[in-house]
């Protein structure tokens, strides 16, 4: 049964060794920031440098695992019906960087959707790793600068993911609307646990 990922919000949930988690960009334009933390200990997290170096690739490859901050496997991309362009590089946003873009006041973030999300669990993370930014479009321009692109991604694309260890997954639904990376409005997306 697929669940909403509300727009500028995040959720978390827990997800079983074996288990799939299927995620769905409903509108074709949303970011999702996407992590997962060992159940059993919460120190040892999917990790984007560590996965990096496994994947020889700045991007997730399909029947490839990502990996934690130990190295081992915790969710592998079994499919994924977009162009396959995700983020791997850039950190969660957070009130810093909409105060670096200009932004006066308060600004939801998707660091705050991270502990929000584990707070409704009971849960505190020891740290905001940097997230699998899913659908996020930063190419890698030759002159090797970085680019803040809209999302290819079209809607109901979806990715398919099997947990390799009892997992806590969570999602939020990027609430940047400064840069167009979500074409300029944020939105829902959602997910499914099978």
């Amino acid at each position: 049964m697929l669940q909403e990922i509300p727009a500028r919000q995040g959720i978390a949930a827990r997800v079983a060794q074996g288990q799939r988690i299927r995620m769905v960009n409903t509108h074709g334009t949303q970011v999702v920031d996407t992590w997962a933390f060992n159940a059993g200990d919460l120190g040892e997290f999917m990790s984007m440098e560590h996965s990096r170096v496994s994947l020889k690739s700045i991007m997730p490859l399909v029947g490839e695992p990502m990996r934690t901050n130990k190295r081992r496997p915790i969710l592998t991309f079994l499919e994924d019906s977009s162009p396959g362009i995700h983020d791997t590089l850039m950190a969660a946003c957070d009130r810093y960087r909409y105060e670096l873009l200009g932004h006066k006041g308060y600004h939801e973030n998707c660091t705050e959707n991270l502990h929000r999300a584990m707070a409704a669990l009971g849960l505190k993370p020891p740290d905001v790793p940097c997230p699998l930014n899913m659908w996020m479009n930063i190419p890698v321009r030759a002159d090797a600068t970085l680019g803040w692109e809209p999302t290819v991604a079209k809607p109901g694309d979806h990715v398919l993911l099997r947990a390799d260890m009892d997992v806590i997954a969570v999602f939020s639904a990027c609430p940047m609307d400064i840069l167009p990376i979500n074409s300029g409005k944020p939105t829902n997306a959602h997910f499914e646990i099978l």
